[in-house]
């Protein structure tokens, strides 16, 4: 860290501690940043004028308020609002409502000079809701938990996919990649598995880390915490963390579809509320980030791969904002990409060149296939009669040429249990409803013309396409 990054922590609070010698697992959950709630304004590391304005729009818009309102709405200590709501009163822009005996039964109340003043900041921005965090601490607190500092054994692997079923050693060659810090791309056929094998890769990263509600940059506000995306940690987890402007989360995982585009790739301004939202990879920092489906987007592939040249080399992101103001943030984060498009398809080498890893995610084999399957027959309590899974394999399987990929046994149980149901029969895997199902999930007419016998002894219902 430069003698500038030394000295901004200082002032904000913030300690580093030695972890050189953790290791693994251990190493994630090693707090090596200590971040101490501000005792004073330029503990925070913010403007004091914008901690004053921050106060006089929350006052407009709550009314009168008590400090202990005013601590639990902007997770600042009452310290540092003691010494802004002094600044105000003595600039009559507020004044002291009620004054009891403890030192949080204080009332305060905007004057008419308050008023006017927080109706024209609010007209600029609206946000008043944490007190944000300055991007030298954010980016401090980075460095200090950053997914590369994660090492995942094997035995780890193997003890958090005890249940996988499939190839162990793909899963050994995207973590191996991931161990190094380069992203992964898994690409095959829709329904092998890659989105299910991606987001699983999420369950690796142990350790709790501190996530501000917002960030402070040249006079704006980024809104970073997401409570659809941040989870909160276990309490207790980073007992060192006494800033309440930072949030303790279990390391995220984010995933971007088929609807990402470029433009979400950059900050997010919204002009009613006047402050912006953090683009989904940031949000990701300090975990694992999935581009699902590449190749789906409405954009080029080529264009959005170009986008991520830069952070994936280099490990940082540039974002403007709309006074024109630029500025660097890490982009700390496990990157996979998943495709249904082979690599020559992709046709960028400079991309290419950058992946850790191109594993394909192929069929299973027979047995792995016959694991899965009745793995998941076994969580549906259905029961597979005799033969019934060779006929599957060898009669509609084999026949129709169709791969063993591991989207299917779901998906043809699905059909054919809720078949049974429809017609109040105990749903069971055989010869008969197996050949329903896969013609009603293939889409594809039946070869001849035969009636479903039920458990009740019915035989009028009628395949779908006889």
């Amino acid at each position: 860290m430069d003698q500038h990054s030394t000295q901004q922590s200082k002032a904000e609070g913030t300690t580093r501690h030695d972890d050189s010698a953790a290791t693994g697992a251990d190493r994630a959950q090693t707090p090596a940043l200590q971040l101490r709630a501000p005792r004073t304004v330029a503990d925070t590391g913010l403007p004091p004028l914008f901690i004053a304005h921050l106060l006089l729009k929350s006052i407009l818009q709550n009314g009168k308020s008590s400090l202990g309102d005013l601590i639990a709405r902007h997770c600042l200590t009452a310290a540092v609002l003691d010494e802004t709501i002094g600044f105000l009163v003595r600039e009559h822009l507020m004044e002291i409502a009620h004054r009891g005996a403890a030192d949080v039964d204080m009332h305060v109340r905007l004057t008419e000079g308050g008023r006017e003043l927080a109706a024209h900041e609010a007209r600029r921005s609206t946000y008043c809701g944490p007190a944000p965090v300055s991007l030298e601490a954010y980016m401090s607190v980075i460095g200090a938990y950053s997914v590369k500092r994660i090492h995942v054994a094997q035995s780890e692997v193997r003890a958090a996919f005890a249940d996988f079923i499939g190839d162990m050693s793909l899963l050994d060659s995207a973590v191996a990649a991931l161990n190094a810090g380069r992203p992964v791309m898994l690409y095959g056929p829709a329904g092998s598995g890659k989105t299910y094998l991606a987001e699983r890769l999420g369950s690796l990263l142990r350790g709790a880390v501190p996530v501000p509600y917002a960030l402070y940059v040249a006079g704006d506000v980024i809104q970073l915490h997401d409570p659809l995306i941040h989870k909160d940690a276990q309490p207790g987890a980073l007992p060192a963390l006494t800033d309440r402007r930072w949030r303790v989360c279990e390391r995220p995982m984010v995933m971007s579809g088929g609807e990402l585009t470029l433009a979400m790739l950059d900050l997010q301004y919204n002009a009613n509320s006047g402050f912006y939202q953090a683009p989904p990879h940031m949000k990701a920092n300090m975990g694992l980030y999935v581009v699902d489906d590449l190749g789906r987007q409405r954009v080029a592939p080529g264009e959005l791969l170009n986008r991520w040249i830069t952070p994936l080399d280099r490990g940082v992101d540039q974002f403007a904002l709309q006074s024109g103001a630029r500025f660097v943030s890490a982009f700390d984060v496990w990157p996979v990409f998943s495709t249904n498009l082979t690599p020559a398809e992709l046709n960028d080498n400079a991309f290419l060149r950058r992946l850790g890893s191109k594993i394909h995610i192929g069929a299973l084999s027979a047995e792995d296939y016959r694991r899965l399957f009745e793995t998941q027959c076994a969580a549906l309590g259905i029961e597979i009669a005799p033969g019934a899974f060779e006929y599957l394999l060898h009669q509609l399987h084999l026949r129709n040429r169709t791969p063993f990929l591991a989207c299917y046994p779901a998906d043809l149980l699905g059909v054919l249990r809720s078949f049974a149901l429809y017609h109040g029969d105990v749903p069971a895997v055989t010869e008969y409803q197996l050949t329903h199902a896969w013609h009603s999930y293939f889409g594809s007419a039946p070869e001849l013309d035969q009636t479903y016998s039920s458990h009740s002894g019915q035989s009028d219902k009628r395949f779908a396409g006889a």
